[in-house]
C-alpha cells in the first residue's frame, strides 16, 4: 500500500469513536484468522500441485476466486484450487475455520461452538462432520508387534432423525437388558504396544467380518491377543496369524506378555469422552471414533488448530 493511503486510513481511525474503533479491530482480527486459514490451505499444496480430478501434474495457475489460488489442468482442462477434493470444498465463512479447528481440539459441544463463533447450530454441526471426515479416514496402514484387539458395545441411537423405530430415550439413555443384544452397535478396536490404533464400527461379529476388518491393517507377522472370543480366534486362524487368548472369565489378566489392557483403557478413555455428547447418532459413531483416536494419539498442545484443520483436508499431521 502506498504511504499516501496509509495516513489517510490513520486519519480516518483517529476520528473514529471507541465503538467504531472495536469494530474495525473485529474485522481486522477476521481477516487475519482468514488470511491463517488461507495460508494452511495453500499449504496443501506446498509439495507440488496435481489435479484432483485425473491426477495430471501438469497444471498452470488460472486467476484467483474467494482468496485463493486457482489452477487449471493441462489435460483435462478443468480448473481447481486447494480445497477441490476435499471435505470441506464448497464451506463458507473460512475466517471461522481455524474456531472450529480450535473447538475439535478442545471436544467443545455443539451450542458452545455456535455461541463462540457466531454460527447457527446447524452449521457447528455441519462443521464438525466435514471437518472429522479427515481424522476419520486418517486409520494407520497397519500395526506390528502384539496388537490386542476386543469389542465395545455404542447404544444404537436414531440421534437427530424425524422418525424413531422405539420409544426416544432422553439423553443417552440406557439398554433395555445388559449384555449383547439388538439396542447396540459393536466397535472393534485394535492397538499394537506401541499406541498406533485402528477402529472400526461392525455391522456383524462374525468370524468372517472381524477377519474383513481385521485383514487391511494386521500383517501375518503381528501377533493377536484378545479376550478368548470364538469368533476372533476364528478370525486369526482365517488370516494365518498367531493368536493368544487371555482367559479372562477365570480371572486371568495377565499371562506373560499376554494381555488386553492396553485396549481395555483405551475403551475406558473413549467410553468417558463420548459421554459428556449425551449420545452419539450411530450414522455418525465412525467420525467419533475418528476424533478421539486424533485426541488420544496427539496432546492438544502438539496438535494445535492449523494441524487440526489440515487433518480436516487429508493432509498428513
Amino acid at each position: 500500500m502506498r504511504k499516501p493511503t496509509m495516513k489517510q486510513i490513520s486519519a480516518v481511525l483517529r476520528q473514529m469513536t471507541p465503538g467504531q474503533l472495536k469494530a474495525v479491530a473485529t474485522e481486522v482480527a477476521a481477516l487475519e484468522t482468514r488470511w491463517g486459514a488461507t495460508a494452511v490451505i495453500e499449504g496443501r499444496f506446498a509439495a507440488g500441485v496435481s489435479c484432483p480430478h485425473c491426477q495430471c501434474e501438469r497444471v498452470h495457475r488460472h486467476g484467483q476466486a474467494n482468496g485463493l489460488q486457482r489452477y487449471r489442468c493441462r489435460e483435462c482442462r478443468r480448473t481447481f484450487n486447494a480445497l477441490s477434493g476435499t471435505s470441506l470444498s464448497g464451506l463458507h465463512k473460512r475466517e471461522k475455520w481455524l474456531g472450529q479447528a480450535e473447538a475439535l481440539r478442545d471436544g467443545r459441544p455443539l451450542r458452545a461452538v455456535a455461541k463462540d463463533l457466531g454460527i447457527h447450530v446447524g452449521t457447528a454441526h455441519r462443521w464438525r462432520h466435514r471437518f472429522l471426515a479427515g481424522p476419520q479416514a486418517a486409520m494407520p496402514e497397519s500395526l506390528a508387534g502384539i496388537a490386542e484387539v476386543d469389542e465395545t458395545m455404542f447404544l444404537l441411537s436414531f440421534k437427530g432423525q424425524g422418525t424413531l423405530p422405539r420409544k426416544a430415550r432422553k439423553r443417552g439413555g440406557k439398554a433395555a437388558k445388559r449384555g449383547l443384544s439388538h439396542e447396540q452397535v459393536s466397535v472393534l478396536v485394535a492397538r499394537d504396544r506401541a499406541g498406533v490404533t485402528a477402529d472400526c464400527v461392525l455391522k456383524a461379529t462374525d468370524a468372517t467380518t472381524l477377519a474383513a476388518a481385521l485383514k487391511p491393517i494386521v500383517p501375518t507377522d503381528v501377533v493377536l491377543c484378545t479376550d478368548g472370543s470364538g469368533a476372533l480366534a476364528a478370525a486369526a486362524r482365517q488370516l494365518g496369524i498367531e493368536h493368544h487368548a487371555v482367559n479372562l472369565s477365570a480371572g486371568i489378566r495377565v499371562d506373560g506378555a499376554w494381555h488386553i489392557q492396553n485396549v481395555n483403557a483405551y475403551h475406558s478413555r473413549l467410553k468417558t469422552w463420548v459421554r459428556k455428547f449425551n449420545g452419539v447418532a450411530t450414522r455418525y459413531l465412525e467420525n467419533y471414533l475418528g476424533w478421539f483416536r486424533t485426541l488420544d494419539r496427539k496432546s492438544p498442545d502438539v496438535l494445535k488448530p492449523p494441524q487440526w484443520l489440515a487433518l480436516a483436508m487429508g493432509s498428513h499431521a
